[in-house]
């Protein structure tokens, strides 16, 4: 590891531990959603209300209410009918994960560019998870989809951090090497911080440990074999590892030797989840 590597490492962990470390926070339009949803008085009108204010917000989700992939025989056209469709926990996940994109956008045109490579390869992992949750699980594809968006959330504040040093901006390999060494740890910082369910706030710190066994299918299964899938085709290290190794494939009951993207359905679901989100 080179010694600038090593240096903002130990600058980042201490400011972690010092709760030095700026850490992203919510858009708004998230938060009041989530504050909204948390109220078990709250009814469809009043969350479309919240919603109703973010007119951009208000067109993605209408957009994701007739994507291939959830729509029913008739168009959906206001904001009611579409959090109806969803119902006010699944509206309230997909809000937060469409609000978050706009985290991810910087001044400088180097970290803009690395963050809207983060954002696009989340969005891609969470319409697998979207798929392979609902095909394969019982859990909630809401929740895998948030959780596929946020489980790289901790290179955020990373990337940040390399806007302020420009020593570390123009050593990609070091910035690299410190996104992958810390970017786990500062991830389900930021979740707990946001108060995220803990099923979800485990995810960015476990979902690379590939010899991880749970007693149950989870989240972080979905996020990883999500990863891993995301990678077929290419030279990515994770293509050398051994699958059939992987817990994760055998809890949610798929081949590690099977190429998802082969199947026909599959393929066309995660191409209509991946682009629901973007």
């Amino acid at each position: 590891m080179s010694k600038l590597a090593e240096k903002v490492q130990q600058e980042l962990l201490q400011a972690i531990d010092n709760d030095d470390l700026v850490l992203p926070t919510l858009p708004e339009v998230a938060l009041r959603v989530r504050e909204a949803a948390e109220d078990p008085d709250i009814g469809i009108p009043q969350l479309s209300k919240v919603i109703g204010n973010d007119a951009a917000l208000t067109a993605r989700i209408i957009k994701v209410v007739n994507s291939p992939l959830l729509r029913t025989n008739r168009e959906i056209t206001d904001l009611q009918m579409a959090v109806s469709r969803l119902g006010i926990n699944y509206t309230c996940n997909l809000a937060t994960g469409l609000a978050m994109e706009q985290m991810f956008q910087a001044t400088s045109d180097v970290v803009d560019r690395k963050m809207r490579e983060v954002w696009n390869k989340s969005t891609e992992i969470a319409g697998i998870c979207h798929v392979l949750c609902r095909h394969y699980t019982r859990l909630l594809p809401d929740q895998a989809t948030l959780a596929g968006l946020v489980h790289q959330i901790g290179i955020l504040p990373i990337l940040t951090y390399a806007e302020d040093h420009n020593e570390l901006l123009s050593d990609s390999i070091s910035l690299n090497h410190v996104i992958e060494q810390i970017h786990p740890i500062i991830g389900d910082k930021i979740l707990h911080t946001w108060q995220f369910p803990e099923l979800i706030t485990q995810v960015p710190s476990q979902y690379l440990d590939f010899t991880r066994d749970s007693a149950k299918v989870d989240y972080v299964d979905i996020v990883q074999v999500a990863t891993l899938q995301s990678y077929l085709g290419s030279e990515h290290p994770y293509t050398q590892l051994d699958w059939s190794k992987v817990q994760a494939f055998s809890k949610l009951g798929l081949d590690p030797n099977v190429d998802m993207q082969a199947d026909e359905d599959l393929s066309a679901a995660m191409d209509a989840a991946m682009s629901m989100l973007q």
